[in-house]
């Protein structure tokens, strides 16, 4: 069975997901915005293959989630306050930095 979320929320502070495999996944949203996966968050290889993470700074804003919207069967794409909108969260993702499953 594919991993696919059956429904998305947000409760006060967290992204609450369930999922179709009847578990459930609830992500802080400042946790979420500082996961982004975009190569302007989390930064790009350079030629020689190493990362190379770019000097980030946030406000009030960059936690504010806006909406999303769900990105071909695979991913999630969150609009933040401060208008970023490039972090594509898959859901193999978003359950791997899952902070009750970390434990």
């Amino acid at each position: 069975m594919r991993l696919e979320p059956k429904n998305i929320e947000q409760i006060g502070s967290e992204l609450a997901i369930e999922w179709n495999d009847g578990s459930e996944t609830f992500l802080p949203v400042r946790f979420l915005r500082t996961a982004c996966p975009c190569a302007a968050c989390g930064g790009e290889p350079d030629v020689m293959g190493d990362v190379v993470r770019p000097e980030i700074s946030y406000t009030d804003q960059s936690f504010e989630l806006k909406g999303w919207q769900l990105v071909g069967g695979y991913a999630l794409q969150p609009n933040w306050g401060d208008g970023h909108n490039t972090g594509i969260y898959s859901y193999q993702y978003l359950r791997r930095i899952d902070p009750a499953r970390a434990s």
